[in-house]
């Protein structure tokens, strides 16, 4: 697990460092594909999609760190970079909102 999360820091910084050079190249993450359904799910899947859930919320920032970069470097106006910015945290909630939904009912069926 250590190595995983080594991976992935390794990752971000190299897309980080990486924004000077691709500076007009934000890309919305994709949510999550698929929310396992609480009542037929079992404890590894809902772990799994705990798991993808915080990786999402991770690229997410990267994402929204991009556009400040964007806004600070006047690629982008302000005002393009805060509907953007809306726009994905919007998504962010919706998903993690389904998300949190289906927890309450897995531990429903499993208390």
């Amino acid at each position: 697990m250590i190595v995983r999360y080594l991976i992935r820091a390794v990752l971000v910084a190299g897309l980080v460092s990486a924004l000077p050079v691709h500076a007009d190249d934000c890309v919305l993450p994709p949510p999550p594909s698929k929310i396992p359904d609480g009542a037929t799910a079992d404890k590894q899947e809902m772990l799994n999609a705990m798991n993808t859930l915080k990786e999402y919320n991770g690229d997410v920032n990267v994402y929204l760190q991009c556009l400040d970069f964007q806004a600070k470097r006047n690629l982008i106006s302000s005002d393009a970079r805060d509907v953007k910015h809306d726009a994905a945290l919007s998504q962010l909630q919706t998903v993690a909102d389904k998300f949190n939904q289906q927890v309450r009912v897995f531990k429903s069926k499993h208390s």
